[in-house]
């Protein structure tokens, strides 16, 4: 494979983001915020109430590239993350939403 494929399939290549994060106004602001700022983009958002209503599970659909193992670690510092887990692309969390948009 020459360069050029290879960097097109790395282009392709994506990961999804599982993160476990205290539940209130501003939160979801402070996350997507932290990629924004480093001009990493955010394919897919999703979020959701978790128990209680205390908590929230957001999921984020990002593109896997060098800097991501750099924005995870960034992420975790965020004072109200509380978990994040690192998910392949084929997670099942997106696969509906992805066929209704085809």
């Amino acid at each position: 494979m020459n360069a050029t494929s290879q960097a097109e399939n790395q282009a392709l290549a994506r990961a999804v983001l599982e993160l476990d994060v205290n539940n209130h106004a501003g939160v979801m602001s402070h996350v997507v915020g932290l990629f924004s700022r480093r001009a990493y983009n955010v394919e897919g958002i999703l979020v959701m109430p978790v128990g209680d209503g205390t908590k929230s599970r957001i999921w984020l659909l990002v593109n896997e590239d060098a800097r991501l193992e750099q924005m995870v670690k960034q992420v975790e510092k965020l004072e109200d993350v509380l978990a994040v887990r690192r998910h392949g692309a084929d997670h099942r969390v997106f696969e509906r939403l992805e066929e209704f948009f085809r």
